[in-house]
């Protein structure tokens, strides 16, 4: 496979967002640890749930997209939990979602369980304590961030504020329990309450069936969620038509057919910018070592293309696919992308993947298909000892090449969990012995002359770990 020799630029005026976001959605689904297509299977449900209560049109529409996209901030605790845990977050989170936090006894068992990993019992145990007693509120903390970075990317993307509005409430209980703001009954949002169920009962139907998803339902109808709207899903059970199309493992085609017909939302060019944008802010939430890096690779990537005197159209490429090169890290565990240490030959062939699970969810968006595999190919080098295809010379075309200089040189001046930052003129140095056999010459120069007005955006500043200085090649 090569990367396309002219990477395909959308000139539609009129796409449906619905199916730019549902292909999309499966990013979330990894970074929370579920399994694909959670998010349009808990849009199915909760839309059903809405239709049983006779929702009207303008309320549907925003219940819709706010169940696509509910866990739009999702990756913003992915690094703190594995920090807590000492474990991998993608376990955390998916367990998370089968236990009942609000009960003592539960929480304890889900900490004893899944922290430190590969430890004896004791030292679980005490762990365990350990959290109860000196990190009480951090639950409540990354819940709020979670929420409140969820609801600001769907504002972002110019949805209706009653989606945002959702978003930024979907964990509170019917009781009162919830979080991050203890909101009780009525005053928790009703697509909220849709949503904070449909999601549930998803979880619980893919793992254990739609019998155990009814009694947890039923179990915490009046605790964790509206009783009528619990008994509105009741009333779905007997459907088995509907609940055999949770079955399946895709349901891109149906979900978009559930969107109110008059108040279908389109995406223009700007609009599809919007949406690469704001995964990208999903992307580097992951790590705080990441902040700002598919920004900065972005704005250098164009940057680059004006020097290099590349057209609008490739220019409005390169800065989509800088934005969602990494896309695929969201389904590397935190364990690996945060590790001050240099990495096993394992935990390399992990980080290795990342670039074809771009590739994967890129693909899925039509209107992104012409740059998925360049996205894909920024860790691709000349020499073909880059990674994840080992392409080589003719078949990287001139976007990859820009796109893999810009990777590096983002990558470089940014702190990382196993090395400071570097000055410009060190990264400069260090990429001027790859200049030819494994990286761009002409990109390069490009970067070089450049580089007086070449200000990629800081990553946050994390201090404490130990550093060593590591190969170009895990750069990005």
């Amino acid at each position: 496979m090569s990367t396309p020799a002219n990477p395909g630029h959308s000139t539609t005026d009129g796409v449906r967002l619905s199916e730019v976001v549902s292909a999309l959605s499966s990013a979330l689904d990894i970074t929370e640890g579920q399994t694909a297509g959670h998010s349009v299977r808990t849009c199915l449900i909760g839309m059903r749930i809405a239709e049983v209560i006779g929702l009207d049109a303008g309320a549907r529409s925003a219940l819709f997209y706010a169940l696509l996209l509910k866990d739009l901030g999702c990756s913003s605790n992915a690094a703190r939990l594995c920090h807590l845990f000492g474990a991998d977050d993608f376990t955390l989170k998916r367990i998370h979602r089968l236990t009942d936090w609000t009960d003592p006894g539960s929480a304890a068992k889900y900490a004893y369980r899944l922290a430190l990993p590969g430890r004896g019992p004791l030292a679980r145990a005490w762990h365990t304590v350990m959290l109860g007693t000196r990190q009480k509120g951090s639950g409540r903390e990354m819940v709020q961030t979670r929420c409140e970075r969820g609801a600001d990317i769907a504002q972002l993307l110019g949805l209706d504020p009653a989606t945002s509005a959702s978003i930024r409430a979907l964990d509170e209980h019917w009781n009162g329990a919830g979080l991050p703001l203890g909101l009780s009954g009525e005053a928790i949002p009703l697509l909220s309450r849709i949503a904070g169920l449909a999601q549930t009962v998803e979880v619980f139907h893919a793992a254990m069936g739609l019998d155990a998803a009814t009694a947890v339902a039923r179990d915490r109808s009046g605790t964790w969620f509206d009783p009528a709207l619990v008994r509105a899903f009741e009333s779905t059970v007997g459907d088995t038509a509907f609940w055999g199309t949770l079955d399946a493992t895709d349901q891109l085609d149906q979900v978009s057919d559930l969107e109110p017909a008059d108040r279908v939302v389109l995406a223009d060019l700007t609009r599809l910018d919007q949406v690469a944008r704001a995964f990208a802010l999903v992307i580097d939430a992951k790590s705080p070592f990441t902040a700002r890096h598919s920004e900065g690779v972005a704005a250098i990537a164009v940057g680059l293309g004006q020097q290099m005197g590349l057209g609008p159209d490739d220019q409005r490429t390169l800065h989509r696919a800088g934005l969602l090169h990494d896309i695929g890290k969201l389904g590397v565990s935190n364990t690996i992308l945060d590790k001050p240490g240099r990495l096993t030959e394992a935990e390399m062939a992990e980080m290795r993947k990342h670039p074809a699970y771009s590739f994967e969810i890129i693909n899925r968006v039509v209107e992104f298909r012409g740059f998925a595999g360049l996205a894909a190919a920024h860790h691709e080098w000349l020499d073909g000892t880059g990674y994840h295809l080992g392409l080589a010379g003719r078949d990287l075309d001139p976007l990859a090449r820009v796109l893999a200089v810009a990777d590096i040189a983002e990558a470089l001046t940014a702190e990382r969990p196993y090395r400071d930052a570097l000055p410009r003129d060190q990264v400069l140095q260090i990429m001027r012995k790859q200049a030819g056999p494994a990286i761009c010459p002409a990109a390069f120069e490009a970067l070089v002359t450049t580089s007086a007005a070449w200000k990629p955006l800081p990553a946050l500043a994390v201090g404490g770990a130990q550093r060593q200085l590591a190969p170009v090649g895990r750069a990005g």
